[in-house]
């Protein structure tokens, strides 16, 4: 005799044998389209299915309130930060409209937040606090070769007195003393006060070593004519006397070439609660495209990125400190693409991935390795399969945390390339001698894959291009569930959306997945057409959420010490079998290094269970968590935010 269930189920399978024998019957391609159409939307509902594949969906913000998001984080409220800036559109920078939203999920409403700068390719982390910080974004768009009429680049101003700092105005000109052509500068520039150097052995003055100023500059008239093709030396004009002697600028080729983004050094922290930018010291570089990554101690190392004059910036990285708000450069110097996948290891020394978003030579600081800070000294990591496809890579630290294997996905070549890799590579960082060895396989070369940890501990894979953005119609229309205990992926539902460069997912406090933005280059396979940003927002509600109930979490304190423990109500605690608490995710360009799965030993209560918290800064850095736990069903709870000092 069939129970209930299995009654339902042959009548289920029966209804759709019924609608794939009434589709076939219909006569004509359109009908017969519309048929599949019509029975893959059945299928993909059908309670079986979303149990074992899961299930996407999509969100359409009323139109006053889209935007092109091209940053996301999750705040300890429960909302998500929507940035997009200019949102890659010159057209809304020329005008200054910086757009920023704050989405709840849960009561399903948006708000606009004024948005104080071009927060465009910033970098973003979470504080202890519970604020993001963000520093850099965009001071000026990228100019192609045949938009640029006046020829231009980089002057280094000079500065020999060893007394004082010099300020230059914006539109000072420069005069080449060999080339006799003029350039004028577009921004101000102050030029540090020359540095004496003494022969350490005796203590004898050597020579003034000049102080340096980095600075753009244009030719004041429009042509070919006015390119320089080799280095000269510039008077600058409007100084006189001991200003003019110790002061000079020296330029290389000044030309018609493209001129990269340039970025700012503003710097901000977003206040959840408030809902408002708060403006902090400025960095001591401008940068465009940096990681912001925590350091032991809390404080937050910024890397890499495009300069004022739109260079990678040159291996000067920098430290904020939560506490006085202010910057400071670290004392080595390493370059470093930008965006790089750089986070803390349990040791205190970070990990370097490889990937990266883009902007940099190619043959420099592009090896993964492990980074010691105080020493500055870098260690290579072997066994990298297609080490030259790593730009648009995305990088996730496997859960738990505690085992330190982190998984590289996927990739491409440098810049505009059509080389893209199938490859996962996973490295155990806490074997005697670390090393890259290949993971599963994905179905396609895949650039800008997106990739979130779930509290089961898989982590889910989706999207992405074959293709240089897209080109040719190559998104991916593809998810999987990489299951960290076995090693292997699982397909499960499509995605709707095809998502590739600017976009990026974010775990929600239900376990559901958030997935945003993409910025496709062409809209169709020729690439005639030009793309349009995707500004639909997706939700994908993993199998676990089909198993039926799920168990609850409640109470509890909001602060938890390190190597503490907390007690929390639960009705299902003779079930639970694992406790999590997840970093919330801060997402950009293929970049999340926020995101991280650490797993809680616990006991169970009457009333629910107690968890203990690990003692290690470096694992479990200051800042808000989600607090999960699954079921032997591998059910999640709804998340509890807890916040570790």
């Amino acid at each position: 005799m069939k129970d209930g269930s299995s009654r339902r189920r042959a009548r289920r399978i029966a209804i759709g044998a019924a609608v794939v024998l009434a589709l076939a019957g219909m006569n004509g391609p359109a009908l017969y389209r519309f048929g599949s159409e019509q029975y893959h939307e059945y299928k993909i509902n059908r309670p079986e299915y979303k149990a074992e594949n899961g299930k996407w969906d999509i969100v359409e913000f009323p139109e006053k309130y889209r935007l092109n998001t091209i940053h996301a984080a999750l705040l300890h409220t429960g909302k998500i930060l929507l940035i997009a800036g200019s949102g890659n559109n010159q057209d809304n920078f020329d005008a200054k409209k910086f757009d920023t939203r704050i989405w709840d999920p849960v009561k399903k409403t948006i708000k606009k937040v004024p948005t104080p700068a071009d927060l465009f390719c910033t970098g973003h982390t979470q504080l202890p606090n519970g604020n993001l910080l963000i520093a850099g974004g965009t001071k000026r768009y990228e100019k192609l070769k045949g938009d640029i009429t006046k020829a231009g680049g980089l002057m280094v101003v000079h500065n020999e007195n060893p007394d004082e700092p010099i300020t230059l105005p914006a539109g000072t000109r420069f005069s080449g003393k060999e080339n006799g052509k003029t350039f004028v500068s577009k921004d101000p520039v102050v030029v540090e006060r020359a540095k004496k150097v003494f022969d350490p052995a005796t203590g004898k003055f050597l020579r003034n070593e000049p102080g340096l100023g980095r600075i753009y500059v244009e030719a004041q008239k429009s042509g070919s004519k006015y390119e320089t093709g080799t280095q000269d030396n510039y008077r600058v004009q409007g100084l006189s006397g001991a200003d003019a002697r110790n002061t000079y600028g020296i330029a290389q080729k000044l030309a018609l070439d493209k001129k990269d983004f340039q970025g700012i050094k503003d710097a901000y922290e977003f206040d959840p609660v408030a809902e408002k930018y708060i403006k902090v010291d400025p960095m001591n570089e401008a940068r465009w495209y940096p990681t912001l990554t925590t350091l032991s101690d809390g404080k937050i190392l910024s890397l890499s990125g495009l300069d004022e004059i739109g260079q990678l910036v040159p291996g000067k990285n920098e430290v904020y400190d939560p506490k006085t708000k202010k910057w400071t450069y670290t004392d080595g110097v390493r370059q470093f693409p930008t965006y790089p996948a750089i986070s803390l290891m349990q040791n205190g020394k970070l990990f370097y991935s490889g990937a990266n978003a883009g902007y940099g030579p190619d043959d420099v600081g592009r090896d993964p390795g492990v980074w010691d800070l105080e020493t500055n000294k870098f260690k290579k990591l072997k066994g990298m399969s297609d080490p030259k496809l790593l730009e648009t890579a995305g990088t996730v630290l496997l859960p738990p945390a505690q085992d330190e294997k982190y998984m590289v996905i996927g990739g491409g070549g440098v810049g505009e390339s059509k080389l893209s890799s199938k490859k996962t590579r996973i490295v155990d960082l806490l074997s005697d001698d670390p090393k890259f060895v290949d993971g599963p396989e994905l179905e396609k070369g895949t650039r800008y894959p997106q990739y979130s940890i779930l509290p089961d501990d898989d982590v889910l894979v989706s999207g992405g291009s074959e293709d240089y953005r897209g080109r040719g119609d190559t998104n991916i229309l593809q998810a999987r569930m990489y299951d960290s205990k076995t090693n292997e992926f699982k397909r499960v539902a499509d995605p709707l959306v095809g998502r590739n460069y600017h976009s990026g997912s974010i775990l929600l406090p239900d376990g559901r997945v958030m997935f945003f933005g993409s910025d496709s280059l062409y809209a169709d396979k020729a690439n005639t057409k030009p793309g349009k940003f995707e500004q639909r927002v997706e939700i994908y509600t993993p199998p676990y959420l089909y198993q039926g109930s799920r168990p609850t979490l409640s109470g509890g304190p909001k602060t938890v010490e390190r190597g503490g423990t907390a007690a929390f109500t639960s009705k299902h605690s003779s079930s639970i079998k694992s406790a999590r608490l997840i970093r919330p995710s801060a997402s950009t360009h293929v970049t999340d290094v926020d995101q991280r799965s650490i797993a809680l030993d616990f006991e169970k209560t009457k009333d629910g269970i107690e968890v203990t918290v690990p003692k290690s800064r470096n694992l479990v850095e200051s800042g808000w968590y989600m607090l999960f736990v699954t079921d032997d069903q591998g059910t999640p709870s709804k998340a509890q935010w807890v916040k570790i000092p």
